[in-house]
């Protein structure tokens, strides 16, 4: 599994034309699901992502998490994280999960991280998304979660 978290001031995600998710000032989440993944590790990433100190404190540093500061998870599934680029041309995805795998896997993200934070909005798994956002700092960090 990995996550690709992004501080944004705002970020929005749209499928033919509509917006059907969008956050003010938080963190923005690009995930990929592998086939070894479980719910498991989907809760150790989400509790990593909410905990994660990369907001400034009064001094400037990134001491505070987005549980500390009450901002906005934006969730996005894409499987293009988990591509293996180490030769060649294109991507190959034979590492990512397979679709009703990841489904399963990005359905359990979702509710698990509204059931334990307030704001969460997400894409839908699987659409043509274009997601929007203006990215803070810029803070990208990518998560790789360990088996």
């Amino acid at each position: 599994m990995r996550g690709l978290l992004q501080r944004v001031r705002r970020a929005a995600v749209h499928v033919a034309a509509v917006e059907v998710g969008a956050i003010g000032p938080g963190v923005l989440l690009l995930v990929g699901f592998a086939p070894d993944d479980t719910p498991a590790r989907a809760e150790a990433l989400l509790d990593r992502v909410l905990h994660y100190r990369l907001f400034a404190d009064a001094e400037g540093r990134m001491n505070h998490s987005l549980v500390d500061t009450g901002g906005g998870l934006l969730i996005v599934s894409q499987f293009t994280l988990l591509a293996d680029t180490r030769k060649g041309l294109r991507p190959s995805f034979t590492p990512a999960a397979p679709p009703a795998q990841a489904r399963a896997l990005y359905d359990h993200l979702v509710a698990t991280a509204r059931a334990r934070h307030r704001p969460v909005a997400s894409g839908v798994f699987g659409a043509d998304m274009q997601v929007e956002l203006i990215n803070d700092g810029p803070v990208t960090l990518l998560l790789d979660v360990p088996g």
